[in-house]
């Protein structure tokens, strides 16, 4: 197949490389993404070496204030239901300094930090995660069990220290779920795992993201080896790139918010005057 070349991708800039280098060195990890658009999603897992019908269906809920105030402070709160009965939480702060971080959290076995790039961008995020069973993860999000129940004292520390004053853990609302297929394939041209997630929206829409993990000594060349790769492949990477937390967060934030009804037919409301007329003619 022919590599892809008419394009330009997103670069990161000059100025900010300095930046990445330092946030890289003081990741436990980093994680390569790219967002591939909708009209491209197809075409792209076709010329993948993916099987789709060995993808694993998981469910993901994201809990915050109906107008986003921890995702706007940094903070993500996540809990997941994974085949199996198995479940997974995290308390996420992003962006973060690794080097800003007190050492007895670097020390937790239960805390990374990772150093997200895409094409055009990176964010440097610190994670405390928990485990917990996929059933008790459906419980907090459908409110029969508190939401504090399935984070560990560890992540409720790490949420009381980074979330906005007076947004309680127990106070969140529960912003899902998500639907999403995941598929794990190992390119033989390219020698490292490639993992694929479909995230399905209630509307319809859909977001697919393809990424690989590597440690920090070597995000460089794995970039340059799975960027060669993708687009000999066909795949586009220069697309717009969309953050998966993001667009769950946005389309469920404007489901909470309340939509302005029109005046029912025959209405009567008070007009100019005191007097009342049709809801109609008051607002015409």
């Amino acid at each position: 197949m022919k590599p892809d070349t008419d394009f330009e991708a997103p670069r990161i800039a000059a100025s900010e490389m300095g930046h990445l280098l330092e946030l890289i060195r003081g990741s436990d990890s980093v994680e390569l993404k790219l967002t591939v658009p909708a009209s491209d999603q197809r075409a792209s897992i076709a010329r993948l070496p993916m099987d789709p019908v060995e993808a694993q269906p998981r469910q993901v809920f994201f809990f915050d204030t109906p107008d986003l105030l921890l995702n706007q402070a940094g903070v993500v709160v996540r809990a997941r239901r994974r085949q199996g009965g198995r479940g997974d939480t995290v308390v996420k702060l992003r962006p973060v300094v690794p080097s800003d971080l007190p050492p007895g959290i670097r020390r937790s076995p239960a805390f990374n930090v990772e150093v997200d790039v895409l094409p055009g961008g990176f964010v440097c995020s610190g994670s405390m995660k928990g485990r917990v069973t996929g059933q008790e993860v459906r419980d907090a999000a459908a409110g029969t069990i508190p939401l504090r129940s399935i984070f560990s004292k560890e992540q409720r520390s790490f949420y009381k220290t980074h979330a906005p004053a007076g947004i309680e853990l127990g106070a969140l609302v529960a912003l899902g779920p998500t639907f999403i297929l995941k598929a794990v394939f190992a390119p033989k041209t390219l020698g490292r795992l490639l993992v694929a997630e479909m995230w399905l929206y209630p509307d319809g829409s859909r977001l697919l993201e393809l990424s690989t993990k590597c440690l920090p000594e070597e995000a460089f060349q794995v970039a340059a080896e799975a960027r060669a790769y993708l687009s000999s492949r066909g795949v586009p990477i220069s697309g717009h790139q969309q953050t998966k937390t993001k667009t769950a967060l946005e389309f469920f934030s404007a489901e909470l918010r309340p939509k302005e009804e029109p005046p029912t037919p025959g209405a009567r409301t008070r007009g100019p005057g005191g007097r009342f007329v049709k809801a109609s003619d008051a607002t015409a």
